[in-house]
């Protein structure tokens, strides 16, 4: 479980960052919301990998997270994904707008230029 956690973090960072680097707006923004997914799983799974467990201390357990799952890294990851597409749904108007204004969607405005 943790090695396809892995190499899913590691194919998302990857290839947000390969878009990252591209010339049009819109991969890029592609490659922000591949990246920060990444990170949201990277912390997911930060909060340790259990399945089956109970999600708060149970009495009798020892608080230990071999008993139990970590509730704070969902929370945070919850609360990034809300505002990772309200950054995102930002992001596309403006997108747009550039689009409309520049007739483009070339990162620095230049078409073929060098």
């Amino acid at each position: 479980m943790e090695v396809i956690i892995a190499l899913a973090i590691g194919v998302m960072a990857g290839a947000g960052v390969w878009l990252l680097l591209r010339p049009r707006t819109f991969q890029v923004l592609i490659g922000l919301s591949l990246l920060s997914y990444a990170i949201n799983l990277f912390i997911f799974s930060v909060g340790s990998l259990s399945v089956n467990e109970e999600p708060i201390v149970r009495p009798g357990l020892a608080p230990t997270l071999a008993d139990y799952t970590d509730p704070l890294p969902q929370s945070l990851v919850l609360t990034a994904i809300v505002i990772g597409f309200a950054t995102t749904a930002l992001f596309l108007v403006v997108l747009l707008a550039l689009r409309g204004l520049s007739g483009g969607d070339h990162v620095d405005g230049r078409e073929g230029q060098p």
